[in-house]
């Protein structure tokens, strides 16, 4: 304060100040203008106030450039040359800004404009040139985030011909471009067109479908072009107008006429934060532009006035800074010509004070002061509706955050659209609350022009048909689904259907070729069985598909199970049989193996035993088995293996029961290599796209064969590649569907199927009624509509479902595999445990000490071994037992040594009458044995032989009813045992087929 004070009171007694010359070009023949110079001088005023102690002092000398653009490009040559100003600040024209910033750049002068907002004018091109407002190409992005919040698909510019308007076109393109928004057309109007000639605009905009509209000029063409808007009904519900800030932010200052033809626009300019000292220079700043000009009776102060004051404010504050500089000249008087230019004086201090001038920041009037590339950078739009008289704030929109609702210092809520937010009400034109969809079907403008396909296969989805008089009349699946759709649209759409035909009534082109007349507007849409493919969205539009997408294969079909005499074995595979045999046998063998030691079912001779591995393994298919299975290991073998055969069999007779009595349906053809590997031809629909994706598929081109009708589909299918036709063909689902309809008892559909998009109806690139349509398809999907739509064109198809009646027919190992790994893996452990048991229990034979014994014989040993019984199982001891505890037929009970010399069918275990001792179990044994057995009377001595034997028939007979049952050998040996003393003695030798001694054998010897 102290230095504040002394610098005062020096100024004060020195009362030394340096002026600093700056020219200040305008065009006064406008109210802005005049409003702007207001601005400045005031600013000037107040920096000065309160920077009394300050050097310099800014002197403005003002120019009219009389809105003309040859008189303002000599008025800086004038102020430059004969002035001698140090800055120009102006002009508020882009146009006249153009050729002063060349004349600033050859004299090094700044020219600071606060009102040349052009994108064009930049201090990439003019270094010299200073914006110290908003670049209009800031405002875009801000007009395209509403374009985009409320879904409008198309906008057109109405801007005016001139620096100011051309300059942001560009921009907006390239935004519009971003958001997917169509610009179909650009308005451009002369700043001095007639009324007549806007009113010739405006009534080429009416005949458009576009309802959006951004406008881009200065209020002067602004407020004209929106009272012609307003005369004509462009004004009225279901338009869309948006402003940009060159006059959105005149509105207060326009005339109310202008104000009421304007109502329901939206506009967008620059926000201004209020505060205490902007409410206070607003007061006084009325206060002097009215004294200044007692004519004008409404005086609003907007964005340009605060740019202006801001303007002012900082070149007193670079002028301070660069006025130790001697910039002083001897003035002389300019003639103005072309020479001058040449001979421009340039400036000492010119450089020094751009610098200072672009370095300047303080918070001014309009927000913060801060130049960034030469320009005030823009910080946070404001979106208004104009409303009455009056415009009302709707949002804000910030480069960082887009829209939000309100400006909130300390939190922004940001919303993607403006609809997911309950807004302030919106008034839209025509009073109208309602958002419009931005377009509508203009009602001076002909019908809609419906191209359609002539055909003369599948006339079932589009049918055209002449009468006498040349009229034509459409029908067809796709017209009535379009039909329908229409109908289904919030609003009423006049079209007209024209066919794609020659002069003769036949078709113009290929489905290519009638897609490409939308690209080339002489259809408006094409409606028909047109496939959604890549390269035809190139050049149009495609609505949602309306029927199920892909191109799949047809091929005949065949079934001949039924009258087959070996249909029996085509319920399992060849592997299945094959493996089914292979696991029955190794079972089979494994559970001899474990009972052939201790069960009597399972020996006897060698075909017997052979015979017996498969017929125990095989009966178990039937559960016909009848052999008691003793061994522990082999009932669980026996218990998985049962479980499997019952698989198996279920299996088997669902599959044979299937084949018998179900229609079995097989195609010839199953993939498309197999028709390529056969060099089989193939067919497919004339005039299709399909023909291209078969060579695609490298199908030669001789293979390939059109067909024109339904007709000739099945000829061709019928003949076969043999006959000059085709063994499978080619098409789309919906067609390939309708012919199966037809001949469904005679072919099927297979094979992977190739994804399209579908049918879809074609729009030109851009057009608003894709999604609308599109929207209208889903309803009518969705409904019973499309349902009573195919069924009154396709009808009702007894056809059963392809992927139901065709199979593959037979089972197959990969269905069982798990059952055959779980019975295989436990009959080897089983078998495994086995071995390990018996080799550990006859090691001995194994350890054989003579080394004179080789392997082989080893392995005979063990064989032979395994061979004999094991009479330490429990089976053979609760034999000898019962045989040792049965009474003879006198009553005597038998001694156990004559038990144990009968009870081994081999006697390799028994006493001989000799005394000799049989071998050892332990050590190997002889092939035949012959010991002699001698047995005593028992009886009594009259008794004959052939009495003795009836009586002994009788006692085993005697047995039967109580349920006990002798085995033949046993009989054989207890009548052995019963023999008199006083009869001749019988010699028996042991030399019986397979060591078993038998009944009958026994009575035959005794009868002898």
């Amino acid at each position: 304060m102290a230095s504040l004070f002394l610098g005062e009171l020096v100024a004060s007694q020195n009362n030394i100040t340096v002026p600093f010359d700056v020219g200040v070009i305008l065009d006064f023949d406008k109210d802005d203008s005049k409003k702007s110079s207001t601005s400045m001088s005031m600013a000037l005023e107040d920096f000065y106030a309160k920077n009394s102690f300050y050097k310099t002092r800014v002197v403005l000398h003002t120019r009219d450039s009389k809105q003309d653009i040859v008189t303002a490009a000599f008025m800086p040559m004038d102020l430059i040359e004969n002035v001698q100003v140090q800055a120009i600040i102006g002009p508020d024209n882009s146009g006249q800004a153009k050729f002063m910033a060349d004349l600033g750049d050859k004299a090094q002068v700044p020219i600071v404009s606060f009102a040349a907002t052009s994108p064009s004018l930049s201090s990439d091109l003019n270094p010299f040139f200073i914006r110290t407002a908003y670049n209009d190409s800031a405002q875009v992005k801000a007009i395209a985030a509403i374009v985009q919040a409320f879904g409008w698909r198309e906008a057109v510019p109405v801007y005016e011909n001139s620096e100011y308007g051309n300059g942001i076109i560009p921009y907006l393109v390239d935004n519009f471009e971003a958001i997917n928004t169509r610009i179909p057309y650009r308005s451009v109007i002369s700043p001095n067109a007639s009324d007549d000639q806007i009113l010739e605009e405006l009534y080429k905009l009416m005949t458009m479908q576009t309802r959006v509209f951004v406008v881009h000029m200065l209020p002067s063409l602004g407020s004209r072009l929106f009272l012609k808007a307003k005369e004509v009904g462009m004004m009225s519900e279901g338009y869309v107008w948006i402003i940009t800030d060159g006059l959105t932010n005149f509105l207060s200052s326009m005339d109310r006429s202008v104000i009421h033809s304007m109502e329901g626009v939206l506009g967008v300019k620059p926000h201004v934060q209020r505060s205490k000292k902007l409410d206070s220079f607003e007061v006084s700043w009325k206060k002097k532009f009215l004294q200044e000009n007692p004519d004008t009776v409404n005086a609003e102060l907007d964005i340009y006035e605060l740019w202006g004051y801001d303007t002012a404010w900082a070149l007193a504050m670079a002028a301070e800074k660069v006025a130790g500089v001697n910039s002083s000249s001897q003035k002389s008087k300019l003639s103005l010509n072309i020479s001058s230019v040449e001979s421009l004086r340039v400036s000492q201090i010119g450089l020094e004070l751009r610098e200072e001038i672009l370095n300047t920041q303080f918070e001014g009037l309009s927000g913060e002061f801060k130049l960034v590339d030469g320009q005030l950078q823009s910080s946070i739009f404001q979106i208004v509706n104009v409303i009455g008289r009056s415009e009302k704030d709707i949002g804000f929109w910030t480069p960082m955050n887009g829209l939000f609702h309100e400006l909130n210092v300390t939190k922004t809520e940001t919303y993607p659209s403006l609809k997911d937010k309950k807004l302030r009400t919106i008034i839209w034109p025509g009073d109208s609350t309602t958002v419009p969809k931005g377009w509508e079907i203009p009602t001076n403008e002909k019908k809609l022009k419906i191209g359609v396909p002539v055909k003369a296969v599948f006339t079932d989805f589009v049918n055209v048909q002449w009468d006498n008089t040349n009229a034509s009349t459409v029908t067809g699946y796709c017209i009535q689904v379009f039909d329908a759709v229409m109908g289904a649209l919030p609003y009423t759409v006049p079209y007209e259907y024209i066919p794609f035909a020659k002069a003769d009534h036949t078709c113009a082109g290929t489905y290519n070729d009638i897609v490409y007349q939308v690209y080339l507007q002489k259809f408006d849409a094409v409606v028909g069985d047109v496939t959604i493919i890549a390269n035809r969205s190139l050049y149009v539009d495609f609505t949602q598909p309306y029927t199920e997408s892909g191109v799949s294969m047809v091929v005949p079909i065949k079934d001949n199970n039924r009258n087959n005499a070996w249909v029996f074995l085509k319920p399992l595979s060849t592997d299945l049989w094959l493996t089914t045999a292979a696991f029955f046998v190794f079972t089979g063998f494994v559970i001899w193996a474990l009972e052939h030691r201790i069960n009597d079912d399972f020996r006897g001779p060698l075909h017997h035993q052979v015979g017996m591995i498969f017929w125990f393994s095989f009966s178990t298919m039937v559960f016909s088995h009848k052999e008691k299975v003793i061994s522990n290991l082999a009932r669980f073998i026996l218990i998985i293996w049962l479980f499997v055969v019952l698989i198996l069999t279920s299996s088997y007779t669902a599959s044979l029961t299937s084949m018998l009595t179900v229609q079995q349906l097989q195609p010839t053809i199953t993939d498309v290599q197999q028709l390529l590997k056969n060099g089989e031809n193939v067919g497919y629909q004339e005039g299709s796209f399909v023909f291209g994706l078969l060579k695609r598929m490298n199908f030669n081109d001789s293979k390939l064969k059109a067909y024109n009708t339904a007709q000739e589909l099945d000829d061709g299918l019928s003949k076969g590649t043999a006959n000059g036709g085709f063994a499978a063909a080619f098409d789309e689902i919906p067609y390939l569907k309708l012919f199966l309809s037809q001949y469904c008892s005679n072919y099927s559909m297979i094979g992977p199927t190739y994804k399209t998009g579908g049918f879809g109806f074609v729009f030109p690139r851009g057009s608003p009624l894709v999604s609308d349509v599109s929207r209208a398809i889903l309803n009518v999907t969705e409904g019973d509509k499309m349902t009573q739509i195919e069924k009154m064109w396709f009808g009702d198809t007894n056809c059963p479902d392809s992927s139901t009646t065709i199979t593959s027919g037979s089972l197959t190992v990969k269905s069982f595999w798990g059952l055959f790994l779980i019975t295989g893996t436990i009959s080897f452990i089983a078998f495994l445990a086995f071995l390990i048991h018996f080799f550990w229990r006859y090691r001995n034979m194994w350890k054989n000490n003579d080394q004179k014994v080789t392997l082989r014989q080893r392995i005979g040993i063990m064989i032979e071994q395994f061979m004999r019984k094991d009479f330490e199982c429990f089976t053979f001891r609760n034999r000898e037992l019962q045989i040792q505890n049965t009474p003879d037929v006198m009553g005597a009970t038998r001694s156990p040594s004559v038990i144990s010399e009968h009870t081994n069918g081999n006697f390799d275990q028994a006493t001989t009458s000799t005394g000799t001792a049989p071998p050892s179990p332990s050590n190997p044994i002889a092939e035949e044995i012959s010991p002699t057995i001698e047995l005593s009377n028992q009886f009594k001595e009259e008794r004959s032989i052939a009495e003795h034997l009836s009586y002994f028939q009788s006692l085993v007979n005697q047995l039967a009813p109580m349920k006990m049952t002798l085995e033949n050998e046993l009989q054989a040996l207890l009548l052995l045992s019963s023999l008199l003393d006083t009869w001749d003695t019988f010699v028996v030798n042991n030399s019986t087929p397979d060591d078993v001694l038998s009944l009958s054998m026994m009575k035959d010897s005794v009868v002898q």
